[in-house]
């Protein structure tokens, strides 16, 4: 896998992981997965240790810039559930053993723009009652984007 370039830590920290376009992923026999899955899996991409590291890495950034404010998670969910899951607990850790704490609440909210199978040019926001409740609070917006592809056979 494609590693940060230069010796720049500031300026890898915002590139992150970069993975080329024509690389083929690690080979499947290098994993344990569901038997299930083996029918449609042709490689892994990002081994599961390496998000995690990466998630921890954006807990301490997160400390780093947030330590001793509290913070409001605003996870919007499907997707982003286990991600932010797995953020919270790693803040947790690293507030319960470090000099800076961080209070989090965490809320929950999905996102709608769809009707039916149509996009539609509105935003709906669902199971937040009023978003004017986190007016002047720091809020840490966790969400996962998918991108799906849909074929013709």
């Amino acid at each position: 896998m494609a590693e940060p370039s230069g010796n720049n830590k500031a300026a890898d920290r915002g590139r992150g992981i970069v993975i080329p376009d024509d690389w083929p992923g690690y080979r499947l026999d290098l994993f344990t997965y569901p038997a299930h899955y083996s029918e449609d899996l042709d490689s892994v991409y990002i081994p599961h240790g390496v998000i995690m590291d990466r998630t921890e890495r954006l807990a301490r950034n997160i400390m780093d810039d947030l330590g001793d404010h509290d913070i409001v998670v605003l996870c919007v969910l499907k997707g982003g559930y286990q991600f932010c899951a797995d953020l919270v607990e790693r803040i947790k850790v690293l507030s319960c053993n470090s000099s800076k704490s961080l209070l989090m609440r965490v809320d929950f909210i999905r996102l709608k723009s769809y009707l039916n199978d149509q996009s539609t040019q509105d935003l709906q926001i669902i199971g937040a009652e009023s978003l004017s409740v986190l007016s002047g609070k720091n809020v840490l917006i966790v969400e996962v984007s998918s991108v799906y592809f849909s074929a013709n056979f």
